[in-house]
């Protein structure tokens, strides 16, 4: 338990210590006019106050990957509860802070467009292809695990194959996503946050507050040691960083900030609304690889439950902590992490693709068009998902990867725009320098990608992470005489 309490502390006092420093380098002004108030338009540009944004911002980022995540991440050992704060710390909170605040200085631009404006026409191309992939398969992870959560765990049925009910859950979730993907955010994000953000964080608390008074048994750091002890044999470096994606950096939590960064009121709220809140998710993530740990080490759970069955183990671990109605309330938590980021993914996919597209989507019929073509391969590629015996495993990788691989392309935005304006880029470049070096790995060694052996593999990605992070810093250096882009 002490690791984890170590851990703890880092998450928190270097959230307060580095999050200010974030802010000094920042320096929000209260004085100047936001998009949600200069551009206000009653559905995306639509002012709220900074407890809501929280609210939202919260639900939106956090899904199922800072459950299912750590849960599967914590089989590398207690290592996870010391890499998990850091990484939040200094990449996951940065990383959405400052992709919402300069969204904010860029008239409510989402991602594509803070690409195109900082990175050139060529990369925004490439990244606008990942971040539809990505909003995609986002879309689909998060009908495809809440409906089977809810099927399996609540209604105590059978998630395993496509039938009526689970048919009809599926159903239920699309037909709010296209309510919530069309109406403006105010009506129905809004409105029905509060309710579930209450339903969130009691999960959350209770689950915490589980590990304590049921005295679940956590090893320590030096009793299990650094080095490689997963029970499957899976590299530390890229895997566990891919696995536990969402609990730790997600290129997904950009696309969800500049969404926000049209309600924003105040640049001076974007600490709280977008740096503390990856705190939040990161103690969530937390919560749950403790919850983990403990219910295997308590015989509950085998690690090949936590490799194989990641969402049966949350209702294990969720009814044996809390009880059966507990139980059910912290489950249903789990459901609403995961449908109130699918909801907005898509969201943000329709207005992304509606400004590529120059869409005037104010139109109702041309947000309605753009709204069922999508929902229409995300439903082809949920039937995959779920008769294949392998496509969901295939779709998470897939999913765990493009997510990554968005964060390194907003890392990269974020360092021109502070090379720009005369910031410490190194506080972009460093983390966005490691999370390609992550990505690359996996993507040349795994058998969706190139299949190289691991030696071959480390050795190229050094040579990308290098290319990467020079190619970045000369870059913005060429533009420190152009305009500014701010």
């Amino acid at each position: 338990m002490i690791t984890f309490i170590i851990g703890l502390i880092i998450l928190i006092v270097g959230a307060a210590i580095y999050g200010s420093f974030c802010e000094r380098v920042m320096k929000p002004n209260a004085s100047v006019q936001t998009p949600a108030i200069k551009q206000r338009d009653n559905v995306d540009f639509v002012p709220m106050n900074k407890w809501k944004n929280c609210l939202i911002e919260l639900l939106n980022i956090a899904g199922t990957g800072p459950v299912l995540g750590p849960i599967q991440g914590i089989l590398f050992g207690p290592i996870a509860f010391l890499t998990i704060p850091i990484g939040c710390v200094i990449g996951g909170a940065v990383h959405d802070y400052m992709s919402g605040m300069i969204s904010i200085r860029n008239n409510g631009e989402q991602m594509p467009s803070l690409v195109r404006r900082f990175l050139g026409g060529k990369v925004y191309g490439v990244y606008n292809v990942f971040v539809c992939f990505l909003m995609l398969l986002v879309g689909t992870v998060f009908i495809y695990t809440p409906g089977d959560l809810f099927v399996a765990h609540l209604l105590k049925g059978d998630a395993s194959t496509l039938n009526s009910e689970v048919v009809m859950v599926y159903g239920a979730i699309f037909l709010y996503y296209l309510i919530a993907t069309l109406l403006p955010i105010d009506k129905i994000i809004g409105r029905i946050y509060p309710i579930f953000g209450f339903i969130l964080l009691l999960s959350a608390v209770g689950i915490f507050f589980g590990l304590f008074i049921n005295g679940y048994p956590l090893t320590e750091v030096w009793e299990a040691g650094i080095a490689n002890v997963h029970p499957y044999g899976e590299h530390f470096i890229p895997i566990f960083f891919i696995t536990v994606a969402c609990g730790i950096t997600s290129g997904f939590h950009s696309t969800q900030a500049t969404l926000i960064a049209r309600t924003v009121t105040n640049e001076k709220h974007g600490r709280l609304v977008y740096y503390n809140t990856m705190i939040a998710e990161g103690f969530i993530a937390m919560s749950w690889a403790g919850a983990a740990m403990g219910a295997v080490n308590a015989g509950l759970a085998t690690d090949e439950n936590l490799y194989k069955q990641a969402a049966v183990v949350v209702g294990v671990i969720a009814e044996n902590m809390l009880g059966s109605v507990g139980g059910m309330v912290a489950v249903l938590g789990v459901i609403v992490l995961a449908i109130t980021s699918g909801d907005t993914a898509l969201r943000s996919l329709r207005i992304m693709l509606g400004d590529a597209l120059h869409i005037d989507q104010k139109k109702k019929v041309n947000a309605f068009t753009l709204a069922f073509m999508l929902f229409a391969i995300v439903a082809c590629v949920l039937y995959y998902a779920k008769t294949d015996k392998s496509g969901f495993a295939l779709l998470w990788r897939y999913f765990s990867w493009a997510n990554e691989t968005i964060a390194v392309f907003a890392f990269a935005m974020i360092a021109v725009y502070m090379i720009k304006n005369n910031m410490p880029y190194l506080m972009a470049i460093i983390p966005g320098t490691f999370y390609m070096y992550m990505v690359s790995t996996y993507i040349l060694h795994a058998p969706i990608g190139f299949g190289l052996s691991w030696t071959l593999s480390y050795i190229l990605a050094a040579v990308c992470s290098g290319l990467y992070a020079i190619s970045i810093i000369k870059f913005g250096k060429s533009l420190v005489t152009s305009r500014n882009l701010r």
